[in-house]
């Protein structure tokens, strides 16, 4: 799993793990944050937890060639983005595709795309007047929030909402369908064609 943050979703797929429910097991927990909280997650339940410098790596190829290293030491099968910043590279993309699964806070083709993450996507969707939101999980491809869909669920946007409490109306949505969608995927009952993903 790659994160850069809190972890909350890093945490709400342990749970699932941990409770059974996701037939399937977190074998390494990547940063491109020293101090992200999805690090002290991993440890505090046996995960392994790595971070990885960009800065030290020296340049976006460098960096993603050390990430899909790490990745297939430990024998990936999947990669999930959990709050995950960066923008994956494509050599990563290519070599598990169709296997990174991603969570982004809105209702994808709306409100995504370069620059459209976190309180960015919150507020652009206040500042459009958008009445519903919501969360998507997709698979990753080479251009940012493009890959199919997988789940999608929504929220209403409420009078006098702020990004602040538009997010985490949209964070239960989160906790949700991504655990969900990495369940669906370890039992084997996604199927990709083109564009679409298939519930089985």
């Amino acid at each position: 799993m790659l994160c850069s943050g809190g972890g909350t979703n890093l945490q709400a797929i342990i749970d699932a793990v941990e409770a059974g429910t996701i037939d399937g097991k977190i074998v390494l927990v990547l940063s491109n944050a020293s101090k992200a909280y999805a690090l002290e997650r991993a440890r505090q339940h046996g995960i392994p937890a790595l971070f990885v410098s960009k800065k030290q790596a020296g340049s976006d190829e460098a960096f993603n060639d050390e990430i899909l290293s790490r990745l297939r030491e430990v024998d990936a099968e999947l990669v999930v983005l959990a709050g995950y910043l960066p923008i994956v590279g494509s050599q990563i993309v290519r070599a598990y595709e169709h296997r990174i699964i991603n969570i982004h806070p809105a209702l994808i083709p709306s409100f995504c795309g370069p620059g459209m993450y976190g309180h960015h996507v919150h507020e652009a969707v206040l500042a459009y007047g958008a009445k519903i939101s919501g969360a998507t999980t997709h698979f990753v491809d080479e251009q940012v929030d493009h890959g199919g869909v997988i789940l999608q669920d929504s929220v209403p946007v409420l009078e006098g909402d702020t990004p602040e409490t538009l997010a985490a109306r949209v964070l239960t949505v989160e906790h949700r369908i991504l655990p969900e969608s990495v369940r669906l995927y370890c039992a084997g009952k996604l199927r990709v064609d083109g564009r679409h993903v298939h519930v089985l």
